[in-house]
This record gives structure tokens, C-alpha cells and sequence, in this order.
């Protein structure tokens, strides 16, 4: 049985990948600031603020996967904050890169979220791992992190990074906020509604990570997201149709949402039209490709 270390697995995404890689019949182990040894998954003890991490977290590991960071959207962003987006991303990265300098043994292969914040601001223009970074702090942010991906890479690890998009679930994230004004029959959408949201299932996304780790041909940067971006207003009316409810679709003014939200209305405001054509090329398959039916899936079952 090989043995997963995932730092940041007790978020959205990492709860589930746990459970799911688990399932696949990988033995699964944490990092986390307590440590807990007796927990379902193993939790050894780290610290990126201060450097700190046991070495026995690495022992027997066959793969490291990084899914460590600050919510992007859990707060306001002040300048305190964005330093805090961008150093607990880079920080974690860094000394993960110390740690497996330090291995007698190095893992077959490392893998890494990362976000399609890279690209910015960008409309109509479709997106490939190719398609240079935008500009602002979410495209600064992740550039800042992928330098540090890189340097893992560096060790002559075989290291993924994976460009996350919208991940759509409905323990968290981005789906139960959107959701909510729909339980009250309404839904808006933002600005002129026509930013293209680039959207993944959350089982599509524990199911890429899952090929990447077996597919040695995979490495390099990969769009993480589904197969058909969504405008944000057609989004807001395709989860309206999933509760069964009429609902009144209607604009929120964009600087209706810079007043209330400041810098942060980015994440809700950019377009990103991305492809996800890499993946695809390396034989991955979605079970949930159409929005639609992905939303639905999510409001029958508890992922």
C-alpha cells in the first residue's frame, strides 16, 4: 500500500481527496500545527510560519501532495491579509522543498494546487497553460506561488501543478453562497453577467489528482477545471432551475459589489475562459462535464 502525505487536508478539498484517495486504497497521512497520530488519517505536526516540520512525516511516503493555503475568500483583503494569501502559499511550498532536500528517499512525485487567478482579468479570450499571467493582486499571487511549485521541480521530483478553478461543492467553497439567495427565490448575478466562470465538480477534481498520481507521463502545469466554462448569469439561472423554484434573475452593480467587498469583487467579477485541454490530452475523463446535471448531482449527494 504507498502512503500520501497531503498538507492542508483538513479543507474543502482535502477532507475529500482524503477520503477518496482512501478509497482508491492508498494509505493517507496529514500534516497539521497538532499532531494527532491516532486520527483516521495520521496527522503530523508542521508550521510554515516558523519552519517547522517532523521529519517522520516524509518516512515511507510515496507521494506529496500540497493543497496549503489561506482562504482567498474568508476575509476581507487588507494588506495584511493579501501578504497572508500569498505567504501561507509560498511558505508551505518552501518548506516542504527543505524537507524533501533533506529525505534519503524522495517521493515519485509531487503534487500541487494552484489557481487560474493566474490568468486575471481576462473576457472573452480562451485560456490554455500556455496563456501568459494577467495582472493584479490574484495573477502577483500566483505567479509568487508557482516559483515556488518550481522549485520543488528543481529537486527532480516529477511535480504537478494544477490551475483550480470554481470547485464546486456542497460541504463549502463558493456553491452554498451562491445558493443561498436562490433558497429565497432569488438570483443574482454580478456586473453584466457575462464573466465566464471556469468550474470543476469536486469528485472530478479528487479524480484528476488521483491520475495524475499514477499517469508518470503527467507533469508540468494543468488547467484544473471542467470541460465548458459558464457565464456567471447563465450559472446563477442553471442553479435557480436545480431548486425547483422560480426564481428572479437580476443584476448586482458592479460597484455595488466594490463598495461592499473593495479589491476582493475580483474573485467574482473576473472572467476566465479557460480550456482544459492538457488533462484531456493525458486521457482523463470527467463524469461530470455539463454544469447542469453537476449542480444537480450536488444537491442530491454530501460532497
Amino acid at each position: 500500500m504507498e502512503t500520501i502525505l497531503i498538507a492542508g487536508g483538513t479543507g474543502l478539498i482535502g477532507k475529500r481527496l482524503s477520503a477518496f484517495l482512501e478509497e482508491e486504497g492508498y494509505s493517507v497521512r496529514h500534516l497539521s500545527r497538532h499532531e494527532n497520530l491516532q486520527a483516521r488519517f495520521p496527522a503530523y505536526r508542521w508550521d510554515p510560519e516558523t519552519g517547522v516540520m517532523d521529519p517522520k512525516a516524509l518516512e515511507g511516503v510515496s507521494y506529496v501532495i500540497n493543497l496549503a493555503g489561506a482562504g482567498i475568500a474568508d476575509k476581507p483583503w487588507t494588506e495584511g491579509r493579501k501578504r497572508m494569501i500569498t505567504s501561507s502559499r509560498v511558505r508551505s511550498t518552501l518548506l516542504l522543498r527543505d524537507a524533501l532536500l533533506k529525505t534519503a528517499q524522495r517521493p515519485k512525485a509531487y503534487l500541487s494546487g494552484a489557481a487560474i487567478g493566474y490568468y486575471g482579468n481576462r473576457g472573452e479570450e480562451w485560456l490554455t497553460e500556455e496563456s501568459g499571467p494577467g495582472q493584479g493582486f490574484l495573477s502577483e499571487s500566483c505567479l509568487e506561488w508557482e516559483k515556488a511549485i518550481q522549485e520543488v521541480s528543481a529537486l527532480g521530483i516529477r511535480t504537478v501543478a494544477f490551475r483550480i478553478g470554481i470547485v464546486l461543492s456542497s460541504k463549502g467553497g463558493a456553491l452554498p453562497k451562491l445558493n443561498l439567495p436562490v433558497r429565497f427565490r432569488l438570483a443574482p448575478y454580478f456586473g453584466n453577467g457575462k464573466q465566464w466562470y471556469s468550474w470543476i465538480h469536486i469528485d472530478d477534481l479528487c479524480r484528476m489528482f488521483a491520475f495524475a498520481l499514477k499517469k508518470e507521463s503527467c507533469a508540468g502545469v494543468f488547467n484544473a477545471i471542467g470541460p465548458e466554462p459558464e457565464r456567471n448569469k447563465s450559472f446563477m439561472e442553471k442553479l435557480a432551475a436545480v431548486s425547483g423554484k422560480k426564481a428572479l434573475v437580476f443584476p448586482v452593480p458592479g460597484i455595488l459589489l466594490w463598495l461592499g467587498m473593495g479589491e476582493m469583487a475580483d474573485t467574482v467579477l473576473y472572467s476566465a475562459r479557460v480550456r482544459a485541454g492538457k488533462i484531456l490530452l493525458q486521457g482523463f475523463e470527467y463524469l461530470h462535464p455539463d454544469l447542469g446535471e453537476a449542480l444537480k448531482d450536488l444537491s442530491a449527494a454530501k460532497v
